[in-house]
């Protein structure tokens, strides 16, 4: 932000304390001027959302996601590459020793705050099949982590997926019990940890254990995930990120038997 005209900063600077002081008028008098100058008011506020979900800014990020609202942005752009770019950022400082877990909870609360202002304008696809598919989703037991987990299942949400979360540590048996229970078509397992990827496999053996594998796809995700692992544990993917997991399965419902064949 730096590099920004003087004018340009002066405005972001009373647009932060707009923000903060939850002041929508002063927010959207203060949009306009910003778009008044001239300037990408959608590359700073990406910019601005990235930087305030890293540093935990609660107040702050649902203001700018309010001007993300107001100028008619893309919701899941701004998802993608504003809050999540956020989390994505203090999830570097963590792997590198530079920041720890109370930040990194206070940065997910702030991506939350953003992602529920958001929620109403993400337009689901009510045309597709996905509306009448019902995945299951979880951060596998062992870990507390549900930052992937709950973006995946806001992407997959807003494509009309009908999304049974689980929450996070969940055991490989609820899995399985949920995925009966509600006839799913697809299983979505997330770890932040090494040391607890090794129950996504359980799951896999257990769904081959019950004859239960052919009936859903199993996608895995997660910091330490590699698409070769995912191979290598029988399950069908592992997306490199969320948008793409929601877009793996809306092409793979396709071409997999209905929930009335798989279920009979």
């Amino acid at each position: 932000m730096d590099e920004l005209p003087e004018k340009i900063q002066e405005l972001i600077a009373e647009m932060d304390k707009a923000a903060e002081d939850e002041d929508e008028d002063a927010i959207k008098e203060l949009t306009q001027k910003l778009q008044d100058t001239g300037a990408d008011v959608e590359a700073i506020t990406l910019k601005k959302l990235s930087l305030l979900v890293m540093d935990g800014e609660e107040e702050m990020t649902q203001g700018w996601t309010g001007v993300a609202i107001q100028i008619g942005m893309d919701p899941f752009k701004v998802l993608i590459e504003g809050l999540a770019a956020g989390m994505s950022l203090i999830g570097k400082k963590y792997e590198q020793g530079e920041a720890f877990v109370p930040q990194l909870l206070i940065a997910s609360a702030a991506m939350y705050s953003g992602m529920d202002l958001l929620a109403p304008y993400m337009k689901k696809d009510e045309s597709s099949r996905s509306k009448a598919v019902t995945v299951v989703i979880g951060t596998v037991e062992g870990d507390v982590h549900d930052i992937g987990k709950s973006l995946v299942k806001t992407l997959l949400s807003a494509n009309g997926f009908n999304c049974v979360d689980l929450g996070n540590d969940v055991p490989a048996s609820r899995f399985i019990e949920a995925a009966k229970k509600n006839q799913a078509t697809a299983i979505s397992m997330s770890t932040l940890m090494t040391t607890t990827m090794a129950e996504m496999p359980k799951v896999v053996k257990m769904l081959e254990n019950e004859g239960l594998r052919d009936k859903l796809l199993v996608m895995v995700g997660g910091a330490p995930i590699t698409a070769g692992y995912a191979v290598q544990i029988g399950a069908d993917v592992s997306p490199h990120d969320a948008a793409s997991a929601a877009n793996w399965l809306k092409g793979a419902i396709f071409d997999f038997p209905s929930e009335s064949v798989r279920w009979d």
